[in-house]
């Protein structure tokens, strides 16, 4: 039974619930859809193509889906975003079975859909809810893909012989079903309950410019741990079985590591938001910066199985950390009547410096190797010790000028 202590908890369960049934649905694709590709391609040139479309089409598509869910609502938005993703799974079902590779690149792109409206989930939690349970409300949303982040690559290994005559179509049968169920929750339950609490006073204030809000350290420090922390994610993740597998690893190995990294992903959700409670964020954002760092030192002092291991745990825990707190700054960074802008350009800008580190982690390993690779992280991460810094003294400044007062 879903906890009912206030309407705001309440959606943020019923989102974490449609976070794991959305990174369920979102691993089927992933691990299958390049397989699925070079099955189809007419060309195998062109086998990437509908593993590329799922985060093109998220990136082109995750700043109309802001103002939508401002203008359609929170629910109806969601709804249409999962029902891209039921589509998406059913027109992959058909593609897989007429062997038709273009329509298969349809159906992965509105996959693609469906992610860019899951990735506002998290904020539509935080916004429910007063200041001091942002973080709590975000981490729980996000321990939804616990179970899922383990439990999606099972079922696509499970589901994809379901239809013997045509490997791989059961999988995208489970990805529309998933969508489906996510659908019958956002229409069932959730509420989107915005509080007074949660609005604040500046409910009636005017909308700035984005520059305006961009200019604030609170908004900086933000983006800083939400685009750094994704992006180094992504570069290291991308990388890393590859990287194994260069160095004398098996290719279930590579598979294991990548797992291992999605529950340091997800299971810090579970404790996350009491971190933040207890020890502040500052202290947050830097032990996820500091275990990013742990990550890099890993890697690049030893290439055994264990290393690997360790490094992309390191790397799946200080991403959890950098990546809650900063959507609990961006959160609070701007004012209701700003928050579709604001949210939208923040996640644009997460998607395409996201989707670029993945585009450069192949060419920078082969270059520079796997270390070099690690060692490239360092920079990115100074960048957002520096602007987490500059929140915390303008913090420390606001609050000595209110101890004045």
């Amino acid at each position: 039974m879903l906890p009912t202590l206030s309407p705001g908890r309440r959606d943020a369960w019923v989102l974490a619930l449609c976070q794991g049934l959305y990174t369920a649905a979102i691993s089927i694709d992933l691990t299958l859809t390049g397989l699925t590709g070079y099955q189809l391609a007419p060309d195998k040139a062109l086998a990437t193509l509908p593993f590329a479309l799922i985060t093109v089409a998220g990136a082109v598509v995750t700043l109309s889906a802001a103002f939508l869910l401002q203008r359609l609502g929170r629910r109806l938005g969601f709804a249409l975003g999962a029902l891209a993703g039921a589509c998406g799974g059913a027109v992959s079902v058909w593609a897989v079975m007429h062997a038709n590779f273009w329509v298969f690149c349809l159906g992965t792109a509105a996959v693609g859909v469906f992610q860019a409206f899951a990735g506002y989930y998290r904020l539509a939690a935080a916004d429910a809810v007063g200041a001091a349970e942002k973080g709590r409300a975000v981490s729980r949303v996000l321990a939804g893909g616990v179970v899922a982040a383990v439990l999606g690559p099972l079922l696509a290994a499970w589901s994809k012989d379901l239809f013997p005559q045509a490997l791989f179509a059961g999988a995208y049968l489970m990805v529309c079903l998933l969508g489906l169920l996510s659908l019958a929750l956002l229409l069932g339950l959730y509420r989107d309950h915005q509080t007074a609490a949660a609005a604040g006073p500046q409910a009636i204030e005017p909308p700035r410019s984005f520059a305006e809000v961009a200019r604030q350290p609170i908004f900086a420090a933000s983006v800083a741990n939400n685009v750094i922390g994704s992006a180094v994610m992504m570069l290291v993740m991308t990388a890393a079985p590859l990287a194994a597998v260069g160095h004398h690893h098996s290719i279930d190995d590579g598979a294991g590591i990548i797992q291992w990294h999605m529950v340091g992903m997800y299971a810090p959700s579970l404790i996350a938001g009491t971190l933040i409670q207890r020890v502040g964020l500052g202290p947050m954002l830097f032990a996820g910066m500091a275990l990013n760092a742990a990550c890099v030192a890993v890697a690049m002092a030893s290439t055994d199985l264990v290393a690997f291991y360790l490094a992309l745990f390191c790397l799946g825990v200080g991403w959890n950390f950098m990546f809650v707190g900063g959507t609990t700054l961006l959160a609070q960074s701007y004012r209701p009547s700003e928050r579709a802008k604001v949210q939208g350009l923040a996640e644009l800008l997460r998607y395409g410096i996201t989707a670029a580190a993945s585009l450069v982690a192949g060419p920078l390993l082969e270059r520079y190797g796997w270390a070099g690779l690690n060692a490239a992280v360092l920079p990115l991460l100074a960048l957002a010790a520096a602007m987490t810094l500059w929140w915390v003294a303008a913090q420390r400044r606001e609050a000595a000028v209110l101890e004045q007062a």
